[in-house]
């Protein structure tokens, strides 16, 4: 009887065959079980991400617009400089509602044009 030795060297030195079928339901268990027995939650001292809730939240009559080194603000044509207050100003809701703003960051100046039946001295006030 002759010994086919050329079949068991190819057999043996061939290209390795890996089966991902088993290791993908192995890595599958161990995430899951990772996800179950760990604790998302966050403790006392640190920030969730989620929005604090207090007694400011809701409709308010203004709103803050920040931009970086503000130094002039005008109402239809009337200037209100004087209400800025850390690079920001208050700015009634209908302004924002019915009116227009015009926000030029690179000379720092806010430009608003507020509806008809508004008092220039309502449109804007300084943030507190």
């Amino acid at each position: 009887m002759v010994l086919d030795t050329e079949r068991y060297r190819n057999k043996v030195h061939g290209r390795p065959r890996f089966n991902m079928v088993p290791f993908i339901d192995i890595l599958f268990t161990i995430l899951i079980f990772l996800v179950v027995t760990t604790t998302f939650s966050g403790g006392a001292g640190e920030a969730s991400g989620k929005p604090q809730i207090s007694e400011n939240t809701g409709p308010s009559e203004y709103y803050l617009i920040p931009v970086a080194g503000l130094r002039r603000v005008t109402v239809n044509g009337i200037d209100m400089s004087s209400h800025i207050k850390n690079s920001a100003v208050a700015v009634h809701t209908r302004v924002i509602d019915e009116g227009e703003i015009i926000i030029r960051p690179r000379e720092g100046a806010i430009i608003i044009t507020a509806p008809p039946d508004l008092p220039v001295d309502k449109a804007v006030k300084t943030p507190s």
